[in-house]
Protein backbone atom coordinates (compact mmCIF):
# COMPACT_ATOMS: atom_id res chain seq x y z
CA UNK A 1 0.00 0.00 0.00
CA UNK A 2 1.46 3.41 -0.83
CA UNK A 3 0.20 6.61 0.53
CA UNK A 4 1.07 9.70 -1.47
CA UNK A 5 -2.40 10.80 -2.13
CA UNK A 6 -2.35 11.43 1.53
CA UNK A 7 0.63 13.25 1.62
CA UNK A 8 -0.32 15.85 -0.73
CA UNK A 9 -3.25 16.53 2.03
CA UNK A 10 -1.02 17.26 4.65
CA UNK A 11 1.20 19.65 1.47
CA UNK A 12 3.80 17.24 1.64
CA UNK A 13 4.96 16.42 -2.28
CA UNK A 14 3.34 12.85 -2.74
CA UNK A 15 6.17 10.26 -3.27
CA UNK A 16 6.54 6.14 -1.75
CA UNK A 17 7.96 6.32 1.89
CA UNK A 18 7.78 2.91 2.20
CA UNK A 19 7.22 -0.53 1.03
CA UNK A 20 4.02 -2.61 -0.10
CA UNK A 21 2.05 -4.73 2.72
CA UNK A 22 3.54 -8.09 2.54
CA UNK A 23 1.64 -11.73 2.43
CA UNK A 24 1.97 -13.39 5.12
CA UNK A 25 0.73 -16.85 5.87
CA UNK A 26 -2.47 -17.43 8.07
CA UNK A 27 -2.74 -20.26 10.11
CA UNK A 28 -6.13 -22.55 9.11
CA UNK A 29 -7.99 -20.78 12.33
CA UNK A 30 -6.85 -17.85 11.63
CA UNK A 31 -7.76 -17.62 7.40
CA UNK A 32 -10.65 -19.53 8.35
CA UNK A 33 -12.35 -16.50 10.91
CA UNK A 34 -11.12 -14.01 8.33
CA UNK A 35 -13.71 -15.39 5.08
CA UNK A 36 -16.16 -15.59 7.54
CA UNK A 37 -15.63 -12.23 9.02
CA UNK A 38 -15.84 -10.81 4.92
CA UNK A 39 -18.67 -12.96 3.63
CA UNK A 40 -21.68 -11.30 5.81
CA UNK A 41 -23.30 -10.03 2.93
CA UNK A 42 -25.68 -8.26 5.31
CA UNK A 43 -26.59 -4.29 3.69
CA UNK A 44 -24.68 -1.75 6.16
CA UNK A 45 -27.65 -0.82 7.87
CA UNK A 46 -27.13 0.08 11.48
CA UNK A 47 -29.39 -1.28 14.34
CA UNK A 48 -29.99 0.55 18.05
CA UNK A 49 -30.81 -0.66 21.38
CA UNK A 50 -32.33 3.34 21.59
CA UNK A 51 -33.21 6.54 20.41
CA UNK A 52 -30.44 8.05 21.83
CA UNK A 53 -28.11 5.88 20.07
CA UNK A 54 -29.95 6.64 17.05
CA UNK A 55 -29.94 10.53 17.23
CA UNK A 56 -26.19 10.20 17.95
CA UNK A 57 -25.36 8.09 14.76
CA UNK A 58 -27.69 10.66 12.63
CA UNK A 59 -25.62 13.99 13.95
CA UNK A 60 -22.53 12.18 13.12
CA UNK A 61 -23.39 11.20 9.59
CA UNK A 62 -24.62 15.16 9.20
CA UNK A 63 -21.69 15.92 10.26
CA UNK A 64 -19.04 13.61 8.58
CA UNK A 65 -21.40 14.52 5.20
CA UNK A 66 -20.95 18.02 5.68
CA UNK A 67 -16.93 17.16 6.29
CA UNK A 68 -17.38 15.41 2.94
CA UNK A 69 -18.81 17.30 0.78
CA UNK A 70 -15.91 18.83 -1.20
CA UNK A 71 -14.53 15.08 -1.64
CA UNK A 72 -17.81 13.54 -2.62
CA UNK A 73 -20.68 16.02 -4.07
CA UNK A 74 -23.57 13.57 -4.47
CA UNK A 75 -25.25 13.57 -1.60
CA UNK A 76 -27.00 9.93 -1.90
CA UNK A 77 -23.32 8.62 -2.45
CA UNK A 78 -21.54 10.15 0.21
CA UNK A 79 -24.42 9.24 2.79
CA UNK A 80 -23.63 5.48 1.22
CA UNK A 81 -20.35 5.62 1.74
CA UNK A 82 -20.43 6.95 5.69
CA UNK A 83 -23.13 4.50 6.03
CA UNK A 84 -20.83 1.62 5.17
CA UNK A 85 -17.80 3.07 6.61
CA UNK A 86 -19.58 3.11 10.61
CA UNK A 87 -21.42 0.13 9.69
CA UNK A 88 -18.43 -1.51 9.14
CA UNK A 89 -15.72 -0.22 11.52
CA UNK A 90 -18.14 -0.90 14.38
CA UNK A 91 -18.66 -4.14 13.52
CA UNK A 92 -14.88 -4.71 13.33
CA UNK A 93 -14.52 -2.76 16.71
CA UNK A 94 -12.82 0.20 14.93
CA UNK A 95 -13.39 4.08 15.47
CA UNK A 96 -15.09 5.34 12.37
CA UNK A 97 -12.80 8.41 12.67
CA UNK A 98 -9.93 6.12 12.38
CA UNK A 99 -11.28 4.34 9.03
CA UNK A 100 -11.99 7.87 7.60
CA UNK A 101 -8.51 8.97 8.50
CA UNK A 102 -6.90 5.67 7.11
CA UNK A 103 -9.05 6.32 3.79
CA UNK A 104 -7.91 9.55 3.61
CA UNK A 105 -4.56 9.00 3.60
CA UNK A 106 -4.03 5.66 1.79
CA UNK A 107 -6.53 6.63 -1.30
CA UNK A 108 -7.67 10.53 -0.56
CA UNK A 109 -11.40 8.72 -0.94
CA UNK A 110 -11.22 7.52 -4.24
CA UNK A 111 -13.20 4.60 -4.95
CA UNK A 112 -11.11 3.32 -7.94
CA UNK A 113 -7.62 4.30 -6.85
CA UNK A 114 -4.77 1.94 -7.63
CA UNK A 115 -1.04 2.25 -5.95
CA UNK A 116 2.09 1.11 -7.47
CA UNK A 117 2.16 -1.44 -5.49
CA UNK A 118 -1.15 -2.92 -6.91
CA UNK A 119 -3.33 -2.03 -3.74
CA UNK A 120 -7.10 -1.25 -4.66
CA UNK A 121 -9.74 1.25 -3.52
CA UNK A 122 -10.50 2.84 -0.92
CA UNK A 123 -8.84 1.07 1.98
CA UNK A 124 -6.11 -0.17 -0.68
CA UNK A 125 -6.84 -3.29 -0.54
CA UNK A 126 -4.00 -5.83 -1.93
CA UNK A 127 -4.81 -8.24 -4.05
CA UNK A 128 -3.63 -11.47 -2.55
CA UNK A 129 -6.35 -10.56 0.20
CA UNK A 130 -8.95 -11.32 -2.22
CA UNK A 131 -7.22 -14.80 -2.90
CA UNK A 132 -6.34 -15.29 0.77
CA UNK A 133 -9.99 -15.01 2.32
CA UNK A 134 -12.28 -13.86 -0.63
CA UNK A 135 -13.34 -15.12 -3.50
CA UNK A 136 -10.22 -14.91 -5.61
CA UNK A 137 -11.75 -12.31 -7.50
CA UNK A 138 -9.93 -9.03 -6.75
CA UNK A 139 -11.48 -6.78 -9.58
CA UNK A 140 -14.70 -7.09 -6.54
CA UNK A 141 -12.11 -5.03 -4.33
CA UNK A 142 -13.50 -1.55 -6.17
CA UNK A 143 -17.08 -2.20 -4.97
CA UNK A 144 -17.57 0.35 -2.33
CA UNK A 145 -18.21 -2.10 0.66
CA UNK A 146 -16.41 -4.94 0.05
CA UNK A 147 -13.23 -2.73 0.03
CA UNK A 148 -14.92 -0.93 3.02
CA UNK A 149 -15.08 -5.01 4.77
CA UNK A 150 -11.95 -6.12 3.71
CA UNK A 151 -10.28 -3.22 4.68
CA UNK A 152 -11.87 -3.05 8.51
CA UNK A 153 -11.78 -7.04 8.86
CA UNK A 154 -7.65 -6.61 7.33
CA UNK A 155 -7.00 -3.51 10.04
CA UNK A 156 -8.54 -5.71 12.85
CA UNK A 157 -7.00 -9.09 12.22
CA UNK A 158 -3.35 -6.54 12.60
CA UNK A 159 -4.54 -5.26 15.46
CA UNK A 160 -5.14 -8.66 16.78
CA UNK A 161 -1.51 -9.64 15.73
CA UNK A 162 0.00 -6.66 17.23
CA UNK A 163 -1.92 -7.07 20.53
CA UNK A 164 -3.72 -3.84 20.19
CA UNK A 165 -0.71 -1.51 19.14
CA UNK A 166 -2.31 0.88 16.86
CA UNK A 167 1.14 2.31 15.56
CA UNK A 168 2.14 -1.28 14.94
CA UNK A 169 -0.75 -2.30 13.14
CA UNK A 170 -1.18 0.15 10.88
CA UNK A 171 2.31 0.01 9.97
CA UNK A 172 1.72 -3.66 8.91
CA UNK A 173 -1.47 -2.20 7.04
CA UNK A 174 0.69 0.12 5.01
CA UNK A 175 4.22 -2.54 4.93
CA UNK A 176 6.11 -0.23 7.12
CA UNK A 177 5.82 -1.61 10.31
CA UNK A 178 8.39 0.16 12.84
CA UNK A 179 8.14 3.10 10.97
CA UNK A 180 6.80 6.20 12.39
CA UNK A 181 5.43 8.58 9.09
CA UNK A 182 2.69 6.04 7.58
CA UNK A 183 0.97 6.03 11.60
CA UNK A 184 1.76 9.58 12.33
CA UNK A 185 -0.39 10.83 9.26
CA UNK A 186 -3.32 8.30 9.77
CA UNK A 187 -3.37 9.89 13.50
CA UNK A 188 -3.03 13.31 12.09
CA UNK A 189 -5.99 12.37 9.30
CA UNK A 190 -8.27 10.68 11.97
CA UNK A 191 -8.29 13.85 14.23
CA UNK A 192 -9.95 15.65 11.41
CA UNK A 193 -12.53 13.08 11.42
CA UNK A 194 -13.28 12.95 15.06
CA UNK A 195 -16.77 13.22 16.06
CA UNK A 196 -17.37 16.19 18.69
CA UNK A 197 -21.41 16.72 19.17
CA UNK A 198 -22.28 19.67 20.59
Amino acid sequence: MTWGVGLATFGIAPRALAGAQMEEPLAYVVRSALSAAISDSAPPKPAFDNMDQRLAYLRWLGAMSEKLKRRQAEHITRIDFLEAVWYESKRKGLEPSLVLGLIQVESGFRKYAVSSAGARGYMQVMPFWARLIGDGDASRLFHMQTNLRFGCVILRHYLNVEQGDLFLALGRYNGSRGRAEYPNLVFGARRQWEFKPA
